[in-house]
């Protein structure tokens, strides 16, 4: 039996089909202002015997989609998280609209976890935002801030604060890739923060859209003194893990 899963994002949208545990089909499109008409496409010319869905359009698609079920994103990041990494046991999910860490026990129960869904900071959204503020695209942004020479600091959490203290920094001749770096410090210091509540110790499974940063990576693994390991598709982790959960539930 094939399964699919869904996973509905700001700024993507990411399909997953599992047969036997295994991955056998993946596809990926812009959100765009019509998610459930996106995710259609992404379905066409697919057989399968059951979809999940996730993320923040996850009970639209439910809406449209006779038969549908829905999974939380914690839990779906951390049934994908386990199934790249067997171990895992603090999951780092960071997309375009929140941010989440979570921690599991040895058998991959959910014990804890904290969410940032009320502010753009410390999101893939905020990234955006500076990047474009800063003249970098999104897949430079990363990239950019690691040639920097020397930290700088953004004191605010707040995207419309940050925004005013980097015009400032500009206005004073600051090196972008500089004020880059500084932006990506305070991504992973709520990030940091965030672990920090809810798992002291161990490797951290990053998954999500922000994963791919390497600066992020990088800063985070520095800042915490922890091993970092990243799915070799981060964003695909969500909806992987939504296909598994489906696929465990048909064979009870």
């Amino acid at each position: 039996m094939i399964f699919a899963g869904i996973d509905i994002g700001s700024r993507t949208v990411e399909l997953v089909l599992v047969e036997g545990g295994r991955v056998i089909e993946s596809r990926q499109s812009e959100t765009g202002f019509d998610p459930v008409f996106e995710a259609k496409k992404l379905l066409e010319g697919l057989e399968f015997d059951g979809i999940m869905a996730t993320g923040y359009g996850r009970n639209l698609f439910e809406n449209a989609f006779e038969n549908a079920g829905t999974v939380t994103e914690i839990k779906a990041h951390a049934t994908g998280a386990r199934a790249e990494f067997c171990d895992a046991g603090t999951v780092l999910d960071i997309g375009g609209q929140d941010s989440k860490a979570i921690r599991l026990d040895n058998s991959g129960r959910i014990k804890k976890f904290e969410m940032n869904d009320r502010c753009a900071a410390g999101t893939g959204k905020f990234l955006e935002i500076m990047a474009e503020n800063l003249g970098f695209s999104l897949d430079n942004f990363g990239p950019a801030a690691l040639t920097a020479k020397k930290d700088l600091v953004i004191n605010s959490m707040c995207t419309v604060f940050a925004e005013s203290e980097v015009t400032s920094l500009i206005a004073r001749g600051a090196d972008r890739s500089e004020i880059a770096r500084a932006l990506h410090r305070s991504v992973v210091r709520r990030a940091a923060g965030m672990l920090g509540r809810v798992s002291s110790s161990g490797p951290i499974v990053f998954s999500g859209g922000v994963a791919k940063n390497a600066c992020i990576r990088e800063l985070l693994s520095d800042t915490l003194e922890r091993e970092v390991m990243v799915p070799r598709y981060p964003q695909m982790v969500g909806a992987l893990g939504a296909a598994l959960i489906l696929e465990s539930r048909a064979f009870k």
